[in-house]
């Protein structure tokens, strides 16, 4: 009972504790190396070290299953965690390791010569002494890397230098790992030195920039943390250092044009990766006075070079994006020693620890997008495109204060007969990819247009995982630049110059097809504005077709029409536009569904290839197939049109339910019908009294329409007559819009008019604008009713001369 409740007691009043060094990364790694090394036995840590070094760590996961730290390859050591001991003949660490004062820990760890010069310097009587202090401590290793000359320095003088600069490394009170907080200061018991303190999320603990490598060794008199190296007093600002150090004039010229030098005066916590002069001296001469000359490139410019963290180079172990003052990230990293920015060994001098910061010295200027002109945003795969444009004399066009977008393809798109085209022709391309206005990859939208220099409007379309200008996808990569914006696509874009219906016309590959669609009444569909997806299937598909077999065909117009109008669908769907892998699902105008994925760069269309895909039409696109498309689920109940199915379509088996009809399918889905609209005139009625024969003429301003009045008459046998005199003439007004091409002249008018009655007279409205119809109407003077005209939608007539209607209207 005793020991349950000790047990119980020990669990309750040490979980606290336990949940409270476990929300701290160094705490959280340390236990994750324990979880790799239990199969060592109790209380072992397992650690990395950098082959080839004495550096180790307790690794994270990344780090761990790589391998490798900062690129180099790891080998696995076993310890005893932090505060326990082997004993003789006995697995693991089972032991506790015994409890010094500070003094006597540092023994304890391995920091012998630390406490060598803690005892030479007369610092040891105070570490034996009362108290409770932390103390970092240098590790051997540490003392054999500081500079000699400060080496020296300090065991020439141990009573003075040597004691403050031991004492520089202590804290005036107990300060384990999990109290340790990112970004906490300190002050030593030197002089009230300050200590700057970072815990990154990779577990490593820095002070002043040096890695805590074994921490947490408790002491009676305090604690005791090992570092990697000996800590040296914290200058000034980043911004003293700047104005100070001679080899960073160019880099404080630049910080003093842009206002940002007074930034880095300011408390926080900075990182400057700092351009020597030599590496500003490398700049183009043009370029680095262009940026000079423009404050706000210039800005950003030296604001690229600042992070808002502080970043030790001991605490990266491998590469992290950071984002800058700038608003941009840049990629820090690691390789082996060496700090990288961007992938580039470029650190010259690391780790100059500042009150407000740390500062690393670079042979490199980083220059963000945001600094520089829209042409020099390509990167290496667009190389082509941007020495075109050079070559052709449109990189000097575009002015350093326009507002541009270039859609910049691939190198690969570049064939090599493109890059022999005539100069001229390929200019023509090239300013294709050139729109005259800034557009963000956020400021697209599906149906946009956009405008290109060259005069071309392309087209915008947006899919779920795609953004697609005419036949041409992006992919990753679009920049910003200080005048515009590029954004990377997998083609060369070929901006639409026919209608499907034109295209299909004047490739003999489609003629087969074509000849099907004109038989059944469909070449208005691909002549008129729109947006359709096409399939289109060679005259390889129709293989084995007689003229008997194409008469059967067309005769029946419901059947022809469900399997021509299974190949098109309503939207535009490029083919590099779907997700990978993914079955896409498409109505189609027919009814049934088209199943669409792309495989290996290959459009599939209810598995069968697509032999070329994206021909782009100003009204859809085109996709080009070598089989005839049929539904699956559509059953044919005619034994001659399966035999002729049978013939062409091979890769499915056809159902055959005798007796069943094809639906018939309205041409409707691109011709909405005229919906008739009645039309309350508001205001109180204008009457008029006019004598048989007379002509009234009233100016009607707007564009041209053609209205339908009813008309309501005195009793029902003149109701009647007006009727079919109303009929007549909407009839007759109808064909000539349908195509006719034959307008009432005035002796058909008269005939007309001759049976309305006396009561009728002739009025002509004169509508202005192009074209101009001239209308005339019936009008009976009827004095009880308040007049209500009834209007149908606009329909305009080919041509701009003017041509006369005739209808009956009842003001």
């Amino acid at each position: 009972m005793k020991i349950f409740f000790l047990f119980t007691f020990s669990t309750f009043f040490w979980s606290p504790f336990e949940q409270a060094a476990a929300s701290v990364h160094y705490d959280k790694i340390l236990t994750h190396s324990r979880i790799r090394a239990r199969d060592q036995g109790q209380n072992v840590c397992a650690l990395q070290q950098v082959m080839g070094t004495k550096k180790k760590y307790f690794s994270t996961c990344r780090n761990w299953y790589q391998g490798a730290i900062c690129g180099k390859k790891a080998t696995v050591l076993y310890e005893c965690c932090p505060g326990y001991m082997k004993m003789d003949g006995m697995r693991g660490c089972p032991a506790v390791a015994p409890i010094d004062h500070v003094y006597g820990t540092l023994g304890i760890v391995g920091a012998t010569s630390t406490q060598h010069y803690s005892d030479i310097s007369k610092l040891r009587g105070e570490l034996e002494g009362r108290g409770s202090f932390t103390f970092f401590a240098p590790s051997s290793e540490a003392w054999e890397q500081l500079n000699s000359e400060i080496h020296r320095n300090l065991i020439d003088n141990v009573n003075i230098e040597l004691y403050s600069a031991l004492h520089h490394h202590m804290v005036n009170k107990r300060m384990l790992t999990k109290d340790l907080k990112n970004g906490m200061t300190l002050v030593s018991m030197y002089n009230d030195q300050k200590l700057l303190i970072n815990h990154y999320p990779n577990g490593v603990v820095t002070v002043n920039c040096a890695r805590v490598i074994y921490g947490n060794q408790i002491a009676t008199n305090g604690v005791v943390h090992v570092i990697d190296r000996v800590l040296t007093a914290v200058g000034n600002t980043i911004q003293d250092f700047i104005e100070v150090e001679d080899d960073l004039s160019s880099l404080r010229a630049a910080a003093i044009t842009s206002d940002v030098l007074d930034i880095l005066g300011k408390p926080g916590h900075y990182t400057l990766f700092a351009p020597t002069n030599e590496a500003f001296e490398r700049l183009p001469r043009g370029l680095l006075e262009r940026i000079m000359g423009d404050k706000v490139a210039s800005e950003a410019l030296v604001k690229f070079h600042i992070l808002n963290t502080l970043q030790c180079s001991e605490a990266i172990t491998g590469g992290a994006a950071y984002e800058t003052l700038e608003g941009n990230t840049v990629e820090v990293g690691c390789d082996g020693e060496s700090l990288t920015v961007n992938g580039v060994k470029m650190v010259k001098r690391k780790d100059i620890v500042t009150s407000n910061g740390v500062i690393h010295l670079i042979d490199e200027v980083l220059i963000p997008d945001s600094a520089k002109q829209v042409t020099e945003l390509g990167g290496a795969q667009q190389t082509t495109f941007t020495d075109l444009m050079i070559q052709l004399g449109l990189a000097s066009s575009l002015r350093p204060e326009g507002q541009y977008t270039l859609l910049v393809p691939l190198n690969g798109a570049f064939s090599d007969d493109t890059l022999r085209m005539d100069q001229r022709r390929l200019k023509t391309i090239l300013q294709n990819h050139i729109i005259n206005v800034k557009v963000g990859l956020n400021e697209l939208y599906n149906g946009q247009e956009l405008e290109t220099i060259g005069g071309k409007l392309l087209r915008v379309f947006l899919y779920r995982t795609a953004v697609c200008i005419e036949n041409s996808c992006m992919v990753r990569g679009s920049k910003e630049g200080r005048n515009g914006f590029i954004h990377i696509l997998r083609q060369i874009i070929n901006p639409a110059e026919k209608t499907l219906h034109e295209m299909l016309r004047n490739d003999k590959r489609f003629s087969v097809f074509l000849s099907l669609v004109k038989a059944a009444d469909l070449d208005d569909v691909l002549s008129q504005p729109g947006k359709w997806t096409l399939f289109v299937p060679t005259n390889d598909a129709f293989k084995g077709l007689t003229d008997d077999d194409k008469d059967i065909l067309i005769r029946d117009k419901n059947a022809l029409r469900n399997i021509l109008l299974y190949h098109l669908t309503q939207g535009v769907f490029i083919g590099s536009g779907f997700e990978p892998g993914v079955t896409n699902i498409l109505k189609t105008i027919q009814g049934g569904k088209l199943y669409l994925k792309t495989v290996n760069d290959t459009l599939l269309i209810n598995e069968l290839k697509s032999r070329e895909s994206d021909l782009m039409a100003t009204n859809g696109v085109i996709h080009v197939i070598d089989k005839l498309l049929y539904p699956a689920d559509l059953p044919v109940g005619n034994d001659q049109l399966l035999t002729i199915l049978k013939k062409l379509i091979k890769y499915i088996q056809i159902k055959f339910v005798r007796g069943s009809a094809f639906k018939e399918i309205p041409l409707t889905f691109y011709n909405p019908s005229i919906t008739q609209l009645t039309k309350l005139i508001e205001g109180e009625p204008e009457f008029k009294i006019v004598r048989e024969g007379e002509t009234i003429t009233k100016v009607i301003h707007g564009g041209p329409e053609i209205k339908y009045t009813r008309i309501t008459a005195g009793g029902s046998d003149n109701e009647e007559k007006l009727k079919k005199l109303l009929e007549d003439e909407v009839t007759k007004v109808t064909k000539f819009i349908e195509g006719d091409g034959h307008l009432l002249e005035d002796e058909e008018i008269k005939r007309l008019l001759q049976g309305a009655g006396t009561e009728y007279t002739k009025v002509t409205k004169v509508i202005e604008g192009e074209p101009q119809i001239i209308e005339r109407e019936i009008k009976k003077v009827h004095l009880e009713e308040a007049p209500v005209r009834k209007e149908q939608p606009t329909r305009r007539t080919q041509g701009g001369t003017a041509r006369r209607r005739t209808r009956l209207a009842y003001p």
